[in-house]
């Protein structure tokens, strides 16, 4: 087993591995990747490629592949939620900020490297979105949702295999996400959103557009096959789909990777 933490793209990223003989490399190998994507995707880097990109220095025919990826998969998510997922920060000169996709993204990518390596038993945990792979020591991982009113205290403990959990709010970041269609208008009738998504990909970037949605987010969480959410609204009342029940741990306690 091999467990590290290390604050990189603005988050703590924590990673661990369960699978017998897991050697540092493997670590390394994550958090390499993360500062690469840091390097590249930062909107605070003046010399990230995305910094670029936005002063015109650079266009998208010749940026990275990386680069067009995200741009693909924003503009797609974009389609996909009517709007409410939008890179281009009105605010800013539609200045492009593609951090609410890049996250999810990189870390799916970084969990696939490893299960390249050949391992099976891990998480993949950065600024509370987190991948799971496998069991933890035979049993599913458990992940807490923090109270956005209380950041001591968990509202619910999740049991998950193989999939993917995110949660947007306010509670850790501040005023970070808005809706589009109303530049500028802080988000204030929703405290928390979490999604658990087959992966973390899926689960980020609709938690991302839900929680600019307002209350009907958790709705269209609702709507989208292999999605659940769990939703708690500015005056604590917690809202949740059909099938979020069935992840939910009977206990409270003990939950990792929080």
């Amino acid at each position: 087993m091999i467990k590290e933490r290390r604050l990189l793209m603005g988050m703590p990223i924590t990673v661990e591995i369960l699978d017998p003989g897991v050697t540092d490399s493997a670590i390394e190998m994550v958090f390499d990747y993360f500062a690469a994507i840091d390097r590249r995707f930062s909107p605070y880097r003046s010399d990230s490629e995305l910094s670029q990109l936005n002063r015109g220095e650079i266009d998208v025919e010749t940026s990275s592949d990386d680069m067009r990826l995200i741009l693909q998969l924003s503009e797609q998510t974009r389609r996909e939620t009517g709007g409410y997922f939008d890179i281009r920060d009105a605010r800013h000169d539609n200045r492009l900020d593609p951090s609410g996709i890049v996250k999810g993204w990189a870390i799916q990518q970084a969990a696939a490297r490893l299960q390249a390596a050949g391992l099976q038993s891990f998480y993949v945990d950065a600024g509370g979105d987190v991948q799971v792979s496998g069991l933890n020591r035979g049993r599913p991982w458990r992940i807490g949702i923090r109270n956005p009113f209380n950041h001591a205290a968990h509202v619910k403990v999740l049991e998950i295999v193989d999939r993917g959990v995110a949660t947007s709010g306010t509670a850790v970041r501040g005023q970070h996400i808005y809706d589009p269609f109303r530049p500028g208008a802080p988000l204030l009738d929703v405290a928390s959103l979490t999604v658990i998504g087959p992966n973390i990909y899926e689960a980020d970037r609709f938690a991302t557009a839900a929680f600019a949605m307002g209350r009907p987010g958790i709705h269209f969480i609702e709507s989208i096959p292999g999605l659940e959410g769990y939703q708690i609204d500015a005056g604590g009342r917690a809202t949740y789909t059909s099938g979020f029940a069935a992840y939910v741990s009977r206990t409270v306690e003990g939950a990792v990777p929080r």
